[in-house]
């Protein structure tokens, strides 16, 4: 899955736990009807992916949904969702390089004017 969007904030990396686990989050605003901020979290070596990137910027985000099932003390159990991403892409740079020449202006086309009558007519068969 994809989320497109303007970047709205970078956190730092956290880390949890004694074993060095290491978080990022990114808040991504969608540029749709109704703009909705997600949070998107990067874990351990993919935390490095933001470091290239500020607020401001347009990106494509390839995202995982995560769920997870806990159960609290009193024995009730509760579910929790997260969305993962694993890359990120920079849609200026994209869309800057999948973009058409520009055409030239007509007066850089040489004019078709000295063609003489037995030239059109030279094909071999």
């Amino acid at each position: 899955m994809e989320v497109e969007g303007k970047i709205k904030k970078i956190d730092e990396t956290k880390e949890y736990g004694s074993n060095g686990f290491r978080k990022r989050e990114v808040i991504i605003t969608t540029e749709e009807q109704y703009p909705q901020p997600i949070a998107i979290e990067f874990v351990q070596d993919k935390t490095d992916l933001l470091n290239n990137y500020s607020v401001g910027q347009n990106v494509k985000v390839s995202i995982n949904l995560r769920g997870r099932e806990w159960t609290n003390p009193q024995g009730e159990v509760k579910y929790f969702n997260s969305i993962q991403g694993w890359r990120i892409e920079n849609l200026q740079t994209a869309q800057a390089s999948n973009a058409t020449p520009p055409v030239p202006p007509a007066e850089a086309f040489a004019p078709a004017d000295n063609l003489n009558e037995e030239d059109h007519d030279d094909l071999p068969f």
